[in-house]
């Protein structure tokens, strides 16, 4: 296949087809070298043309909390009481910034996620 960009979806279609069948091509071998091309132009135009914005702070919380086998209840002492876990999570109160802070210490999720704003419930 003769590598270009992708200005297209069917320039996109062709390359993710292309890229299955190549995929498994070993490393430093002709196919090797336009499979790893290959994977950067999809990158790019997938970047570009589908972008994946991150989820807000409260869903952030949730989803590292998940992933590490955690329930509300091990939030307590992190951002506060049993009740104010519950608020936070639950969108009814916002993050301060020394929630902020442990969040980013204890779950490893950047503060720059934990600050953008996000919806509180409807009271």
């Amino acid at each position: 296949m003769k590598l270009k960009p992708i200005k297209t979806e069917k320039d996109y279609r062709n390359a993710l087809e292309r890229l299955e069948v190549i995929f498994d091509a070993k490393i430093d071998t002709k196919e090797g070298d336009e499979a790893e091309i290959l994977s950067l132009l999809i990158e790019n135009y997938e970047n570009e043309h589908y972008p994946i914005e991150a989820p807000d702070p409260i869903e952030a919380i949730k989803i590292r909390m998940e992933e590490l086998n955690m329930r509300q209840k091990d939030l307590v002492g992190i951002i506060g009481g049993k009740s104010r876990v519950s608020e936070i999570l639950n969108r009814k109160k916002r993050l301060t910034v020394d929630m902020i802070r442990e969040l980013e210490r204890i779950l490893q999720i950047s503060a720059s996620v934990l600050v953008n704003n996000y919806q509180l419930a409807k009271k």
